[in-house]
């Protein structure tokens, strides 16, 4: 186990970076995302910034700062394009080349930096042979997401491409300018800007999927590419978007076929024609080694709204054929196992989240924030490194999943901190359809309060389920074991 314990999201509440890509540099695990801001009307609004640990300590998470601007790259000086998801690789000079998109701009940018972390400085645009700027002659593809990775016999790939549904009106539109149909693959040359072949098709989208097993869970967006034991593997967002699949080949380039899904931030298809156990929208990470162990990384969405998003992780299996099963989102992460089962926890680590309604894919608009769902989120502006995020709005039925933890079967109370007009009880369980193993009274309070009630818990790994039932609304900020 970590020696700091390791819960999801991983990095600090106040943190809101999203589309995970893990690298192991060295001695420290690294995380590349792009840089959500909280409350904020889209996506990626803010810098890159980088975020590491100690491969031994999982949860000992260092911030490294900004590394890259947006108003650095020259076609975006004003800074009014936002930085979408990067990928970092590692040239064979020694030195780190940070790929990004604008979000305004089809062309596939590039930064470079002498260590991992540091202040990266623009370096080029990928092109054509001829010069040309990939993404702005007729048909190039639409550059998105870009993904990158080298060999073992030293030639880089550039992965990027975005799809929609055959008959999405976006796609109509975008296809008559740009290649859209999945994840398309091109060699670099060593400059890291140079392409040395046309792009070729790697991974379909759901439009020119029919009658391959990529049907139904076609390429979307956010190529992910890594190679475990001799094979390819491409991890993407498929059309449903709330779920990061795989693809597998014997080549980066050709013969992809459909893997599986590894992780939905929902939950779903984990278990055959279960509802959704999470508020989803879009999703994105990588795989990564780490001591022997494959991590997933991923997003969740956090206040009522898509734009808002922070890192998760969750261990996966590579199995001896190659494939990996589904994993279930946890609130462990790099964990390593279980959460100790006395101790203080935020309520923000809360791997489920629903109303008694159930939950709902976040579209364009915000929700109300007065309605009948619970949500993430924090009283104070985006940047404060205090953000005390809690989870709001817990309404009669609404409840939270916590998953892990080691009970040795001494813990005898829970203390939960809350405030709110609700008057009502917060039942919490082992299993959502057994009687509750504590029951906690509330009052209505204005300012955050504890409130504590006995628990009879047994020896053993078990999640922990709190409802809110009564009337009101309340938001919940902490408990203690």
């Amino acid at each position: 186990m970590s020696k700091t314990q390791a819960m999801n999201p991983f990095l600090p509440g106040y943190e809101y970076v999203p589309d995970a890509e893990p690298y192991v540099f060295g001695d420290r695990l690294y995380m590349y995302g792009s840089h959500d801001r909280f409350g904020g009307k889209d996506f990626c609004m803010n810098d890159y910034v980088c975020w590491s640990a100690p491969v031994d300590d999982l949860g000992a998470w260092r911030k490294e700062g900004v590394i890259y601007r947006a108003d650095q790259d020259p076609f975006n000086t004003d800074g009014s394009q936002h930085l979408f998801a990067p990928d970092v690789i590692r040239g064979k000079d020694g030195r780190y080349y940070l790929f990004y998109c604008l979000h305004k701009t089809q062309a596939v940018s590039v930064a470079v930096c002498d260590t991992p972390a540091g202040e990266y400085q623009f370096y080029g645009h990928v092109k054509h042979p001829d010069g040309s700027i990939y993404g702005k002659n007729p048909k190039d593809v639409f550059n998105f997401d870009p993904g990158l990775f080298r060999d073992d016999d030293g030639k880089i790939y550039l992965y990027t491409g975005i799809s929609y549904g055959k008959d999405a009106p976006i796609r109509q539109m975008l296809q008559q300018m740009f290649s859209v149909d999945g994840s398309y693959c091109v060699e670099l040359d060593e400059d890291m800007l140079t392409m040395k072949t046309e792009p070729v098709l790697a991974v379909p989208g759901d439009a020119v999927a029919e009658g391959t097993g990529f049907e139904g869970h076609g390429f979307f967006e956010a190529s992910s590419p890594r190679k475990i034991n001799g094979k390819y593997y491409l991890v993407y967002s498929s059309i449903l978007s709330h779920e990061l699949c795989y693809a597998i080949s014997d080549s980066p380039v050709t013969g992809f076929t459909y893997g599986g899904i590894i992780i939905s931030n929902g939950d779903i298809g984990l278990v055959e024609e279960a509802e959704a156990r999470n508020y989803t929208s879009n999703n994105h990470g990588g795989l990564v080694e780490v001591n022997g162990q494959w991590y997933i990384t991923y997003h969740r969405h956090t206040n009522g709204y898509r734009n808002s998003r922070q890192m998760c992780a969750e261990p996966v299996e590579i199995a001896p054929d190659g494939s990996i099963a589904q994993v279930e989102v946890t609130s462990c992460g790099f964990n390593g196992g279980p959460l100790q089962g006395h101790g203080k926890y935020d309520a923000r680590i809360a791997c489920n989240l629903s109303s008694a309604e159930g939950t709902f894919m976040y579209q364009n608009d915000p929700m109300e924030k007065d309605g009948l769902h619970p949500f993430f989120t924090q009283d104070v502006p985006d940047g404060e490194t205090e953000s005390g995020q809690y989870i709001a709005n817990m309404r009669d039925g609404a409840w939270a999943g916590f998953k892990y933890f080691e009970m040795d079967g001494s813990e005898k109370s829970i203390t939960v901190c809350t405030r709110g007009s609700g008057e009502g009880v917060l039942e919490i369980r082992t299993q959502q359809d057994q009687e509750p193993v504590a029951k906690i009274s509330l009052s209505p309070s204005a300012d955050w309060s504890e409130s504590t009630g006995a628990l009879e818990i047994k020896e053993g790994t078990v999640p922990l389920y709190i409802t809110y039932r009564g009337s009101g609304s309340v938001d919940f900020l902490w408990f203690s074991l």
